[in-house]
């Protein structure tokens, strides 16, 4: 599933397996927070089964199911987290920590340079979304 994610699509299988060679699958229960808002960002995650609900303040802004992931600047900034992550059913994930994530990536500009540029991509859609 992580091919699919748009931040790691350029890269070969290989690369794939590389860089989830050190992430972890954890399971949370209905009703578990994830991650807190405020809390300074430790990694990515990435929904393998079940549904999460983001919030703000209490207000849902987001359903997120399976395929789908949250918590992708965590392994590119030291910022807090901007909403809570409650689990909306049984759930598991893939968790990349950012310090497997530049374990893996240091060394390898490619990688690197191809993140990049689809984090450019998206950020230049999302600035052409808001000004339309």
């Amino acid at each position: 599933m992580l091919e699919k994610v748009p931040m790691f699509s350029r890269l070969s299988d290989r690369q794939l397996r590389g860089l989830t060679r050190d992430a972890k699958e954890r399971t949370y229960a209905e009703g578990s927070v994830i991650v807190k808002q405020g809390d300074v960002g430790a990694g990515f995650y990435l929904l393998l089964d079940g549904r999460v609900d983001v919030r703000r303040k209490g207000r849902r802004l987001a359903t997120l199911e399976v395929g789908q992931f949250f918590g992708e600047m965590a392994l590119f900034d030291e910022q807090p987290r901007s909403a809570d992550v409650v689990a909306a059913a049984p759930t598991r994930c893939l968790i990349l920590t950012k310090w497997a994530f530049w374990a893996f990536a240091t060394g390898q500009p490619a990688v690197l340079r191809d993140i990049l540029q689809e984090m450019a991509r998206r950020l230049s859609e999302t600035n052409r979304s808001l000004t339309e």
